[in-house]
C-alpha cells in the first residue's frame, strides 16, 4: 500500500477512535474545538422604516442635512449588516459589509466596494496588565453619544449633531480603560472628517482625542476632540471641533443626555480668521415598563457660515428641533419606533413638493428593528 495513504488511513482511524470514545481523549477534542471556535461570533441587524415629511422636495428625499432615514413617502430600509466577530483576552477583530439608505447617503465620498464596508479593524493589547488596545482600520467614530445602529440609540432618528460629524473613522486609535473602569481615554489618527479613503490631494493626517469619565454607574461625563483637514493640500481649511456629552440615570426608568458642540474652520488657507458652527442637544427618556420607553428631544444647530451644512438663506443654517419617541420592544431582539419630529429655521430652506418655500419641517417616521 501507498505509505501517504496508509499514513492518511491511520489518522482517520485516530480520529474515530478518538471521537467515539467515551474517554479523555474525545473530552479533549471538544474542548480544542470550543477553543477554537468559541472567539467568534456572527450577528446582523435590520432596520426598515418609512417616513412622511410634511415640506419636502418632490424626489422622494429628506433636506439634506438627514444622512439616517433619508428617504420620504417611500418604505425603505436605513441599515442591514451581518458582522463577524473575533473576541479574545489580548486580540479582537471585527469585519462587517452593510446596506441601507444610511449607506447610500453616508458613503456616498466612498470608491467602490468600500462604499458597504461598515467596520473593519483588529485590536490588539499592549499590555498584559493593563487595559490598553491598538486598534486599527475601520470603526465607530470617537465623537457623540448617538451611532449608525438605531435600537442603540435613545430615538428612532438620529440627532441634528450626529447628522453632521462623522458616524465612521479609519486610522490607529489606542485606548487605556483605567483599573477602576471610571476613566477611559484614547488617542487617534485618522484619515480624515470621517473617510476611508483620504481626500484626493490630502497628505495631512487628522487626529483626535477622546476622555469619559464615570463616577458612578448613573453619571458619564465625555469630551472629544478633532484636529485636522477634509480639503486637499492647495486649499487646506484646518479644523479644530470638540463634542461634550453627560448622561445622568435619575432614577430606574428616568434618564437624561445632554451634549453640546463647536467646531471651527479656516476661512482660507493660511488665515487667523474662521467660520465657527455650534450646536446643543437634550434628550428626556422615561421607561414606564421593561418593554416600553418615552423620549423627548430638544436641539439647536447654528451653522450660519455654511461650514457644514450650505444655505443661501440670509442668516445660513439655524435651526431649533423637536421630537417626541416612543419604543416598544416586542421581543428581545424585536423593537417598534414611531417619532414625530419639527424642524423650524430662521429662514426659508425648506422646500414643499409644490416648491414653494417655508421655515419648518414636519416628519413622522415608524421604524421596525430586529438584532440577531
Amino acid at each position: 500500500m501507498n505509505p501517504k495513504i496508509n499514513r492518511v488511513k491511520n489518522i482517520v482511524v485516530m480520529a474515530v477512535i478518538l471521537l467515539t470514545s467515551k474517554g479523555i481523549y474525545a473530552q479533549e477534542i471538544i474542548t480544542i474545538t470550543n477553543d477554537l471556535i468559541s472567539p467568534f461570533k456572527i450577528s446582523g441587524y435590520v432596520e426598515a422604516y418609512g417616513a412622511t415629511a410634511f415640506s419636502n422636495s418632490p424626489n422622494n428625499r429628506k433636506p439634506s442635512l438627514f444622512v439616517s432615514h433619508s428617504r420620504n413617502n417611500e418604505p425603505a430600509v436605513n441599515l442591514a449588516f451581518l458582522k463577524t466577530e473575533y473576541d479574545t483576552e489580548n486580540i479582537k477583530a471585527n469585519f462587517a459589509l452593510a446596506v441601507g439608505t444610511y449607506m447610500h447617503a453616508n458613503y456616498a465620498a466612498e470608491p467602490g466596494l468600500l462604499k458597504n464596508l461598515y467596520e473593519s479593524s483588529i485590536a490588539l493589547k499592549v499590555s498584559r496588565k493593563n487595559n490598553t488596545w491598538l486598534e486599527m482600520g475601520v470603526f465607530s467614530s470617537h465623537i457623540g453619544f448617538e451611532n449608525a445602529k438605531g435600537s442603540d440609540n435613545w430615538t428612532l432618528t438620529r440627532s441634528l449633531t450626529a447628522e453632521n460629524i462623522p458616524y465612521y473613522e479609519s486610522g490607529a486609535k489606542i485606548s487605556h480603560t483605567s483599573n477602576d473602569g471610571k476613566w477611559f481615554m484614547s488617542a487617534l489618527i485618522l484619515s480624515g472628517w470621517q473617510r476611508i479613503k483620504p481626500v484626493d490631494g490630502n497628505t495631512l493626517p487628522s487626529f483626535g482625542t477622546q476622555i469619559t469619565y464615570s463616577p458612578s454607574s448613573r453619571i458619564t461625563f465625555n469630551s472629544s476632540t478633532f484636529i485636522g483637514t477634509d480639503s486637499p493640500n492647495q486649499r487646506r481649511l484646518m479644523r479644530y471641533f470638540h463634542d461634550f456629552y453627560s448622561t445622568f440615570k435619575l432614577s430606574s426608568k428616568l434618564a437624561a443626555t445632554i451634549g453640546f458642540d463647536i467646531g471651527m474652520e479656516q476661512k482660507s488657507k493660511g488665515s487667523s480668521n474662521f467660520n465657527t458652527w455650534f450646536n446643543s442637544t437634550a434628550i428626556m427618556r422615561y421607561s414606564p415598563t421593561t418593554n416600553t420607553a418615552i423620549a423627548l428631544r430638544g436641539e439647536y444647530f447654528d451653522d450660519r457660515d455654511s461650514v457644514l451644512l450650505s444655505s443661501t438663506s440670509p442668516n445660513g443654517f439655524r435651526t431649533w428641533a423637536f421630537s417626541a419617541n416612543f419604543d416598544w420592544n416586542i421581543t428581545k431582539n424585536f423593537l417598534w419606533r414611531v417619532e414625530a419630529r419639527s424642524l423650524i429655521n430662521k429662514d426659508n430652506i425648506f422646500t414643499r413638493q409644490d416648491g414653494t418655500m417655508t421655515d419648518t419641517n414636519t416628519i413622522l417616521t415608524t421604524a421596525l428593528a430586529i438584532n440577531f
